[in-house]
């Protein structure tokens, strides 16, 4: 069953790419017949990165013949994250499925990600099992995946895998930018969607070459920190900064208790021990750390302003009267 010109359809598949011409027509080829098998109204909606060679005039010429594909053509490459969030902005589908264009995933995984969130889950993420890639792209992911679960206290395989499933009130709630789609499971646990993961199959590259660079990688960790950060301080950031000063703060003044301790009962020297330098210098940056808490904590008072955006429901005298995304 295919969709109409306008209006909500049952499902979207959103494809960013860049430069894979020689997958594509198969690509299309193999989810227009699983879509067609699973009886709802779809979409499939390709995101061209600016790609050189030649991609967006295919996917030009697929628009034109089939009313179910949409076309979103960047002027240059601009990244996933700008690639997924255009993606999303244009998909008209109640749930939505992303995947990439490289044929690795396989289309004839969507119907079980699909009944995963009819399972109860709001965003069903793959895990590439077992991973058809390189070892310099598969030990790095490894590497990464088991630092995220560490610090974020998630327990997923695949963080950064390119084929999932969401319901349409999480890609609403997601805000994805710079390399944010690197850990949008975790972003959206964060927001409070439940998450859920399956095992799935994985093919070896067949056309062109992977956009993987391992200089890519470090960069991620940055990412990390700076999503942690916006997630779960972004209201209270005197919680972290206050805290790291507070700690610094008390560390350098037990050094330097110590050393005064040491030069008026036992008449040691300490002019010349690294311990005295280090201790004044952890007392000034505890007391910077906190300041610079105190003035978040001042600039998100002032820039707050009440909203419902974590609410899921409103239910009044036992009706439901309002749902919001």
């Amino acid at each position: 069953m295919s969709t109409v010109a306008s209006g909500m359809v049952d499902l979207s598949v959103v494809v960013p790419l860049y430069n894979e011409t020689a997958s594509l027509p198969t690509l299309y080829e193999h989810l227009r017949e699983v879509l067609q098998r699973l009886g709802l109204t779809y979409e499939i909606v390709f995101v061209d990165d600016g790609s050189t060679d030649g991609s967006s005039a295919l996917l030009l010429d697929l628009a034109a013949k089939d009313p179910t594909v949409t076309l979103v053509a960047f002027r240059r490459n601009f990244g996933k994250a700008a690639a997924l969030s255009s993606g999303f902005r244009h998909a008209r589908g109640q749930t939505i499925v992303t995947m990439d264009a490289d044929l690795q995933d396989d289309p004839k995984e969507i119907p079980r990600f699909l009944d995963k969130l009819r399972d109860g889950c709001d965003l069903v993420t793959g895990w590439k099992h077992p991973r058809r890639d390189p070892f310099s792209k598969t030990f790095p992911s490894r590497v990464i995946n088991t630092l995220v679960n560490w610090v974020a206290g998630t327990s997923l395989h695949d963080m950064n895998c390119g084929f999932k499933a969401y319901r349409r009130e999480v890609v609403d709630a997601l805000h994805l930018y710079g390399g944010r789609h690197r850990y949008i499971p975790l972003l959206a646990t964060q927001i409070g969607f439940n998450v859920g993961e399956i095992a799935i199959r994985h093919h070896p590259r067949k056309f062109g070459r992977s956009k993987y660079r391992f200089s890519q990688r470090w960069p991620a960790l940055f990412d990390l920190v700076s999503l942690l950060f916006l997630t779960r301080f972004n209201r209270k950031p005197l919680h972290l900064l206050g805290g790291l000063g507070v700690s610094a703060f008390g560390i350098g003044l037990g050094l330097c208790v110590y050393l005064s301790w040491i030069r008026l009962f036992q008449g040691e020297f300490i002019g010349h021990r690294p311990l005295l330098l280090l201790g004044v210098i952890l007392m000034i940056l505890g007391v910077q750390l906190f300041s610079f808490g105190l003035l978040a904590e001042m600039l998100t008072s002032f820039h707050h302003v009440d909203s419902d955006e974590h609410v899921r429901a409103i239910v009044r005298g036992g009706r439901r009267v309002e749902e919001t995304p």
